[in-house]
């Protein structure tokens, strides 16, 4: 390989395992109905094919039965974030937890699930980011579902270190044409330490945009209880079938995927006159 150019060097992008089962539509049911992977498709007639996803993770099946019998053991190892809701998830769903959520030695919290072909699928979180995933949002503060005030939202640009040269009318006409809105309001101020905005048509898409929270309050959960209820706005308001979608820097991505969005590949252009 070192005789490759630098340009023409492989890049690694994705993985995905394909495990032998002896029903595809029984396993993709499985993993999408006590699993929780909301992702799933299948393939040929009769289905001899199938997968499923949940944010970068994938699994596909292939139909062999006989290969299936003989690969009963095997296991996965599957790194999340959040780990406590997804193993209350999987209790709650009746999975079948071989070992408990626990820490290893590793710095690792980790539990086990076998599913219904007989592998052994381990999903590991780091043990910080257990105890992270378990900080309490400051009592002090309320997420509302509303719109900030022209002051309010400015206040947070200055914030943040964002800058705008919209005057109010400008603001005024920009927050009237979202559909949802949330606010992290200090209970001892009754100022707005935070907010995240919805727009979008109602029917093909949403577009999530001005996420943000005051510095003094960063690294509270206030941004994560935000994405939280209004992501939790969608999933029960928002048309069938609609993409959600938002623009963010490659250090933010985990955060977002903890409210339910994943990585996709995307273009912009600006406009300038």
């Amino acid at each position: 390989m070192e005789n490759l150019e630098n340009d023409m060097q492989p890049f690694f992008l994705h993985v995905e395992p394909i495990l032998p089962v002896k029903s595809i539509t029984e396993t993709v049911s499985y993993w999408h109905n006590v699993l929780g992977f909301p992702g799933k498709w299948t393939w040929g007639n009769p289905i001899d094919y199938g997968g499923v996803s949940w944010h970068d993770v994938s699994v596909q099946f292939s139909l062999d039965p006989e290969l299936a019998t003989v690969s009963v053991g095997n296991a996965i190892w599957i790194k999340i974030r959040n780990i406590q809701a997804l193993y209350d998830f999987h209790k709650k769903g009746k999975a079948e937890i071989v070992m408990p959520l626990e820490n290893k030695p590793w710095g690792m919290s980790q539990y086990t699930v076998r599913e219904i072909n007989g592998y052994y699928l381990n999903f590991a979180s780091s043990v910080t980011e257990r105890t992270g995933s378990e900080t309490k949002l400051p009592d002090t503060i309320r997420i509302l579902s509303r719109i900030p005030t022209i002051s309010e939202y400015r206040n947070l640009i200055t914030a943040v270190g964002w800058s705008t040269s919209a005057s109010d009318e400008v603001i005024k006409m920009q927050l009237s044409t979202l559909l949802y809105a949330v606010v992290a309001e200090d209970t001892l101020t009754g100022e707005a330490v935070g907010c995240a905005l919805l727009v979008g048509d109602h029917f093909s898409f949403y577009y999530v945009k001005d996420v943000m929270v005051h510095p003094l309050f960063q690294k509270k959960r206030v941004g994560t209880a935000l994405m939280q209820k209004l992501a939790h706005w969608l999933d029960t308001n928002g048309a069938d079938g609609t993409l959600a979608g938002l623009f963010t820097g490659e250090n933010l991505g985990n955060f977002y995927k903890q409210a339910g969005f994943s990585n996709a590949f995307g273009m912009t252009k600006m406009i300038n006159r």
